[in-house]
């Protein structure tokens, strides 16, 4: 770990460097990219500043002294919407005329810097750097996902059983119906009788898990979803193994579970994170596939 953390280090001195983030005047610009970046992302349609609070990682007051630093320039306004029907309450940043000119600006330069790095390399060095900066951001993106416990009746929480309901309906054979499936309630989901997990980048949720723990039973994993935008970041085995984990601290020796045949994904995320196929422990009626995989006991430390 000590050999990455350095490269790591590394790394962040050399971009940081490269991309002109210690500069007072980004893009030779009259502003630092701290500026630069809110400007873009408040675009040409405009945001809710609670958007760009989530989506930026950024606490209100620093995006407050971002915006009036912004607003002070004459680029930026913000208020209400000026949507017929949006709440007034909710704060809306637009970019004025200037603003706009700006930001075309903006982009623009930012193309002549991104030809500025692959310029000085010949053709197959640069493929090389574009593939590796798409891998880097595919691995940045999947450090940025945050899992952690969320009450089942959060809004959330709903949203992505609502979208875990929509994807399996489109997948299974016979479509899918929750009333036709094998009962999940809040009660199941909360502590101390199970647990309802959110995924969550720059505060959106993207992916769930759950687990049931029974009272001298194996625990049993319902829910896992992970959204298309996120697949193949890692974010599904992260949630399983959590599960896991909460299931080995309540003293569970096995854990178990059920999945369709059309989830050939799913299938091969069990069978490859040790899971092995059993004999059916339940009439789900959806269930082609049973699996169980035996717990190591938790050490205490």
């Amino acid at each position: 770990m000590e050999r990455q953390v350095a490269a790591v280090r590394r790394f962040n001195r050399t971009v940081t460097q490269r991309i002109g983030a210690l500069d007072d005047a980004y893009m030779a610009r009259a502003r630092p990219l701290a500026q630069a970046r809110l400007l873009w992302e408040i675009g040409p349609g405009g945001a809710e500043v609670a958007a760009l609070r989530a989506r930026l990682g950024l606490d209100s007051g620093h995006l407050s002294r971002l915006l009036r630093a912004l607003e002070g320039d004459g680029l930026v306004t913000v208020g209400p919407s000026d949507r017929a029907g949006d709440d007034a309450r909710v704060r809306h940043a637009r970019l004025t005329d200037a603003g706009r000119a700006e930001w075309t600006e903006l982009d623009e330069r930012s193309d002549r810097f991104a030809q500025s790095i692959l310029e000085p390399l010949a053709g197959p060095h640069r493929e090389r750097l574009v593939a590796a900066m798409a891998e880097v951001e595919r691995l940045l993106v999947s450090s940025m996902v945050v899992i952690e416990p969320c009450p089942p009746g959060d809004p959330r929480a709903r949203a992505c059983v609502r979208a875990y309901a929509r994807e399996v309906a489109r997948r299974f054979d016979d479509g899918f119906d929750p009333a036709l499936s094998s009962p999940v309630d809040d009660a199941d989901l909360t502590p101390p009788a199970g647990l309802f997990l959110l995924a969550t980048l720059n505060a959106e949720p993207v992916g769930c898990g759950a687990v049931k723990l029974r009272p001298d039973a194996p625990a049993e994993i319902k829910r896992v979803w992970v959204a298309g935008t996120v697949r193949g970041l890692g974010v599904g085995r992260r949630l399983l193994a959590e599960l896991e984990r909460h299931a080995a601290q309540r003293g569970r020796r096995r854990v178990r579970l059920d999945t369709n045949r059309n989830l050939t994904e799913a299938i091969a995320l069990y069978r490859s994170a040790g899971y092995r196929e059993v004999e059916p422990f339940n009439t789900e009626r959806y269930a082609h596939h049973w699996f169980e995989k035996r717990l190591a006991p938790r050490v205490e430390r």
